[in-house]
């Protein structure tokens, strides 16, 4: 008998995708977001019900009888409607990450990607390569993939009925404990959400669950560390002692370019990060015996996840760039790709929680003054706040004046209303205007509303 189920909160990447993977296997898939019941995130909710998957107000409406299991993310608190009758009628609810971890190891091949910086990115790529390649991959991903925009519902999936799952293994919430992979790849270690040493102790362990092979960031101090009872496989933009290593890396007008043992190849992507993205790719596929040629002449065509240093558009002469980056690592990362083309950079960084502030939002600021110079300005509006029980004790102002303590042009505005005004007063010909920020799915719009006020 076909199995119904509900998604509480199904508007999130990662709820949204493992939705659109059971309707597609055959399940009966309903779910409830707030944001849709708040008129926000429209165009997510037509794409999930193009799929055929029914929307229902969260008001526990979806929760009817014959439901087989509720599934709900973390963010979700027993106080909503749709877990209070779940809890009322005996069905069982489950977390994001427990169906995650139930699909990715029916699969005879799972592929989980981790690090704490640009595991979207290469779990898109390594979904890209092997799709590309006819290796018929089932990829469960947090970002939009650009190539992929033209299939039904939300294009953060690639369905193929093959041997082969390519997932990302999250640190933050613990979850990356319930994988027992084929191949991992720990793509860094670095400041995000937990301290460095719990961090070095949960991808230690993600690389001892592995049974195929372990693939590291050489450049990277924390991963050189790691060990694993199978193959240890290292890449490096730096070191040419690394298994995968690439040199000559040049920026170009639109993308960068790099030699792997001899050959050129390009991305359509900026940023030295996203060439050792891709070399964590092609390793990874290595092991599935992929030609590391044909995987980097694939990854050419590949044209990146929403939200990566995403350009919007140009107008007037002012590129408008949205961007995921949230912790330190990334948002220099970011910024220090933007640095290598010329241009004055106005960006608005939203912080993403208070309690992430709390944790790192010295070293973000950090981050941020390393990179500019005298000419870039950063914006913060107030810290986002999704709702529930946390304590609000500190402001972006707080950060606003450690930045102005380093000399840099920095200003904070109560509401992004007053920083697209001070943008659309100041910003002039030859600007990157970039909206940086995380968990907010209002932020591309925000970007779009710039574009067309510019």
């Amino acid at each position: 008998m076909t199995k119904t189920v509900s998604f509480c909160g199904i508007s999130g990447s990662g709820m949204s995708a493992l939705a659109q993977i059971l309707k597609l296997s055959g399940y009966n898939v309903r779910g409830s977001d707030r944001s849709f019941d708040q008129g926000h995130d429209t165009l997510q909710k037509q794409s999930l019900e193009s799929l055929g998957i029914e929307i229902y107000p969260q008001d526990g409406s979806a929760i009817t009888d014959d439901l087989d299991c509720l599934y709900i993310s973390t963010a979700v608190e027993d106080s909503i409607p749709d877990v209070k009758v779940a809890l009322e009628k005996n069905i069982p609810i489950k977390k994001r990450f427990d169906l995650l971890a139930e699909l990715f190891h029916s699969y005879k091949q799972g592929i989980a990607v981790g690090g704490t910086s640009g595991k979207t990115t290469v779990t898109a790529m390594i979904g890209y390569i092997l799709d590309k390649l006819d290796k018929k991959p089932c990829v469960i991903n947090g970002g939009l993939l650009l190539n992929y925009q033209q299939q039904k519902g939300i294009p953060n999936y690639i369905y193929n009925k093959g041997d082969i799952c390519v997932i990302e293994a999250d640190e933050s919430n613990g979850s990356i404990e319930s994988y027992h992979p084929y191949i991992s790849v720990i793509n860094n270690i670095g400041m995000d959400h937990k301290s460095l040493d719990e961090l070095q102790g949960l991808f230690q362990n993600f690389a001892t669950r592995t049974t195929g092979a372990v693939i590291v960031n050489k450049d990277n101090a924390p991963c050189q560390s790691i060990t694993a009872s199978v193959p240890v496989v290292s890449f490096s933009i730096k070191d040419p002692s690394a298994d995968f290593y690439a040199s000559d890396l040049t920026n170009l007008p639109d993308g960068i370019s790099y030699k792997l043992d001899g050959k050129t190849f390009r991305l359509s992507l900026i940023g030295s990060f996203n060439v050792s993205n891709a070399l964590a790719s092609i390793a990874a596929c290595t092991q599935l015996g992929i030609d590391k040629f044909d995987a980097a002449k694939t990854l050419e065509s590949f044209l990146g996840t929403h939200r990566r240093l995403e350009v919007i558009g140009n107008k007037n002469g002012i590129t408008v760039i949205d961007d995921f980056a949230h912790n330190p690592d990334k948002v220099f990362a970011s910024m220090q790709a933007l640095k290598n083309y010329s241009g004055r950079i106005l960006v608005m960084f939203q912080p993403h929680g208070f309690s992430p502030m709390r944790f790192m939002g010295k070293e973000i600021i950090d981050s941020f003054c390393q990179t500019m110079d005298k000419t870039d300005i950063l914006l913060m509006p107030e810290i986002y706040f999704a709702g529930g029980t946390v304590t609000r004790d500190i402001s972006s102002e707080d950060f606003i004046k450690m930045a102005i303590a380093q000399n840099k042009q920095a200003h904070f505005f109560p509401t992004r209303a007053e920083i697209k005004e001070f943008i659309l007063t100041h910003a002039h010909p030859g600007d990157r205007i970039v909206i940086m920020g995380a968990r907010d799915n209002t932020l591309p719009d925000f970007c779009r509303e710039i574009l067309q006020d510019l």
